[in-house]
């Protein structure tokens, strides 16, 4: 059996869901565990929820706040913060503790957007090394004595001239982080071209002492399988993949485990998985707000399904759950899954420069906590 220990967690699979802005709510990741365990007969893997703002979430902002919501059953319930300031990270993760907010804590330097890269947060902070340690090893002592572990993801670097992994991985297992994860791109790369994963490799072969877990281009049970052979690494954490296709980590337990990779849902399945899902987001959000949400879902879910231009465009306009039954109810239920839904979801972009506060490549020993930074909000 393929297995993964972070810290005091003992996970039965190596399968990590990474977190997306606007996906991995509480109804998301209940439906994915809901389809594992259906599917592969068990909840084995770590799925971490939206990133949270180390500042939003001591100053308590209430929607901040409402991304922290877990499951009842919900286990390990794993967070992901965004910070740029020690003291800053110190407080949030002490607050985790403190009110038993969660039982993990991911860290995110690996956000390419520009308006986070150009204020020094996301994938251009690690180029600051010891600015970078000083946040872990926050994170770490806020955490000492509990059964919480700290974990850090971030990118190849900010781009092709300028890597920050090997360092980054060195320091943060040096400051007590339980594992590390890659995600084998540069900032500038975005989510274009493909993840180079003899990065990964080369991680792996740097930092001995802790889990490194591998991430970038993992679309089916193959990739991970190919993934982890190919680099040694230790796990895979699953972004994009998975967006119209939460039974995905089903898949991957099933195939990373020696077992029969459950048969792919007909379109009949995956209405009642899309209805399913929709009924979580109201449950989270409230009807109004979870039908403006299940929306780019549907586009996800449908992919490469055959389906009239007018049911599509009554899809995409969804607004109550009744009405999404009824057009759900249209749909022909034995279509089988296509082949060509496979292979990459959401949006790739284009490789670009990336943006980053004037004279930030001057000085790498820099401790300076950049200005602005983290006053974004929670998500991305």
């Amino acid at each position: 059996m393929s297995r993964l220990r972070i810290g005091s967690l003992e996970l039965d699979s190596p399968v990590v869901l990474a977190p997306m802005a606007g996906v991995t709510n509480v109804a998301f990741r209940t439906l994915c565990r809901e389809l594992e365990l259906e599917r592969a007969g068990s909840t084995s893997g770590l799925y971490v929820c939206e990133m949270v703002t180390a500042r939003a979430l001591v100053e308590r902002h209430p929607v901040t706040m409402h991304m922290t919501t877990f499951g009842p059953t919900e286990t390990p319930r794993s967070l992901q913060l965004y910070t740029v300031d020690p003291d800053i990270t110190y407080a949030a993760a002490k607050m985790i503790v403190d009110e038993d907010l969660a039982d993990h804590i991911d860290m995110n330097f690996g956000c390419p957007v520009p308006k986070v890269t150009r204020k020094g947060g996301g994938s251009a902070l690690p180029y600051k090394r010891r600015l970078f340690g000083q946040i872990v090893a926050a994170a770490v002592r806020a955490t000492e004595g509990t059964d919480i572990p700290v974990t850090v993801k971030f990118r190849i670097g900010i781009d092709d001239e300028h890597h920050t992994h090997l360092d980054a991985g060195r320091i943060a297992a040096a400051e007590g982080a339980a594992a590390v994860a890659l995600h084998a791109r540069t900032a500038a790369q975005r989510y274009s071209g493909t993840a180079d994963w003899n990065e990964i490799a080369r991680l792996k072969e740097h930092v001995t002492d802790v889990p490194v877990l591998g991430n970038g281009d993992i679309f089916d049970a193959d990739d991970a399988a190919k993934m982890m052979e190919q680099t040694g690494c230790d796990g895979v954490v699953v972004g994009r993949g998975c967006l119209g296709r939460p039974w995905l980590f089903a898949e991957l337990s099933a195939a990373l485990n020696g077992r029969e990779i459950p048969t792919p849902p007909t379109l009949g399945e995956v209405a009642q998985i899309m209805r399913r899902h929709a009924r979580l987001l109201a449950d989270h959000h409230g009807e109004d707000k979870g039908m403006r949400e299940i929306r780019k879902h549907i586009a996800w879910y449908m992919r490469g399904f055959p389906a009239g231009s007018d049911l599509r465009n009554g899809l995409a306009r969804v607004s109550s759950l009744a009405e999404l039954d009824d057009l759900l109810g249209r749909l022909d239920p034995d279509v089988p899954f296509p082949r060509d839904a496979e292979g990459p979801r959401g949006r790739q972009g284009s490789p670009s420069s990336v943006a980053l506060p004037d004279g930030w490549l001057d000085d790498p020993e820099d401790t300076l906590v950049p200005a602005g930074a983290d006053m974004m909000h929670s998500g991305g």
